[in-house]
């Protein structure tokens, strides 16, 4: 079904829409239409992944960081573009080569490309001495270790008691430093991703149904990504439970004027999007139409607050202004915003840095975020959720925001 077909069945609602296209075929019509949207993704190139170490080194310098350490996870990817098994870690000094943290029964995959040596331990031990070892071999006996944010404690408990001498300092100045200034090519991976994620929604919420439940819409947007070329997931609640941010396991059915919230994305060769929408199956009420309306005027403060040189503070001040405004909370008070304004987004759907009270930090170009203030009332929730990254001089978003309860694509 085209785009223009949905909107304007929108006024009979999107229960009579969806009773109208049931089909006794597994794989609903929408969804079938479905193709991949593959082409033309691009890879980040070695040259940038190379590029964002020497900037890692710059932030170390700045830091008085000597060396960072991390285990295998995004932080990892992001600097080298490896998620192999055989990797335990990575080993990144400040001047010299890096160094790679491996089992003695594996080698280092023919894939990496980064260049540097490596140190291995005994499959059946811990690699506290090959890290120690390497730490050692570049000349850190003493000095300043950072370690990445995901790094275990047992590894960091190992590290300073074998490392007496050395003082063990949190590498996120240097990691989120880099990560939370997206290039070019990364927000073009995350544009698909967005792009995807909308094409997906809009074919799911095609096969809604009197008495459906939130898995059955789950799968039917699965299928949907899955015909789209990339894995990706939803979160579907119903009803009242659209008044819990993140959902609930109380089992559901769908019914005439239930609200009904999909949130959740997909990754594109590692970059996420995040979407929410909200919608009504039926007919929307007088009050469901009028708290959608504020959440959406609330969105549309936090864009118009998010600028260069702003806090990240002072936007999420901004959306939760139009909803206390409003009569709701104050603060965290339900009925009100019972959550941040957003958070950041990359290769984790979250990450460095966030919209919220307290954060000082000023958002810079590149810099990617949710924009997803949500209204919780006692009867039902509604959040939109579009991810927006800041410009030179503005703000723009991934995905066209919704214009109206009954059209959720713009």
């Amino acid at each position: 079904m085209n785009r223009r077909s949905f909107l304007g069945a929108s006024t009979l609602g999107l229960a009579a829409l969806a009773r109208a296209q049931q089909s006794s075929a597994p794989v609903p019509d929408a969804i079938r239409a479905l193709k991949p949207m593959t082409a033309g993704v691009e890879p980040i190139t070695l040259d940038e992944r190379r590029g964002r170490i020497e900037k890692a080194r710059r932030l170390m310098h700045d830091h008085k960081i000597d060396a960072v350490f991390m285990e295998r996870g995004t932080s990892l990817f992001y600097f080298t573009g490896t998620r192999a098994a055989q990797i335990t870690g990575l080993v990144i000094p400040a001047k010299r080569d890096l160094a790679w943290i491996i089992p003695a029964s594996q080698a280092l995959p023919d894939t990496i490309q980064m260049g540097g040596s490596v140190a291995s331990y005994p499959d059946a031990g811990a690699p506290i001495a090959a890290i120690r070892q390497a730490l050692k071999d570049h000349g850190f006996t003493t000095g300043r270790i950072g370690l990445e944010e995901q790094v275990r404690f047992s590894i960091f408990d190992g590290l300073r008691q074998e490392i007496l001498a050395a003082e063990f300092v949190n590498a996120t100045p240097v990691t989120a430093g880099c990560r939370m200034i997206k290039s070019k090519a990364e927000l073009a991976l995350m544009q698909r991703a967005a792009d995807v994620t909308i094409e997906a929604y809009r074919a799911g919420l095609t096969t809604l149904r009197e008495g459906m439940t939130p898995a059955e819409l789950r799968n039917s947007i699965a299928a949907a990504y899955r015909a789209l070329g990339f894995q990706g997931g939803v979160s579907v609640s119903f009803g009242k439970n659209t008044a819990f941010p993140h959902g609930s396991t109380v089992p559901q059915t769908l019914h005439e004027g239930d609200m009904i919230l999909l949130d959740d994305g997909c990754s594109v060769e590692g970059y996420q999007s995040d979407i929410t929408r909200a919608v009504v199956f039926g007919k929307p009420s007088a009050r469901q139409k009028e708290i959608w309306a504020l959440e959406r005027k609330a969105q549309d403060a936090a864009l118009a607050a998010a600028r260069p040189g702003a806090t990240c503070e002072s936007v999420d001040a901004a959306a939760r202004k139009v909803i206390t405004d409003a009569g709701f909370g104050p603060g965290y008070k339900l009925p009100g915003l019972p959550h941040r304004t957003g958070h950041g987004i990359g290769l984790d759907i979250h990450e460095w840095t966030y919209l919220v009270k307290g954060n000082k930090t000023r958002l810079e170009p590149g810099m990617c975020f949710s924009d997803e203030p949500m209204i919780v009332t006692g009867e039902f929730g509604v959040r939109l959720e579009d991810c927006m990254y800041i410009t030179d001089s503005r703000v723009r978003t991934f995905s066209k925001q919704s214009p109206a309860i009954d059209q959720p694509f713009g």
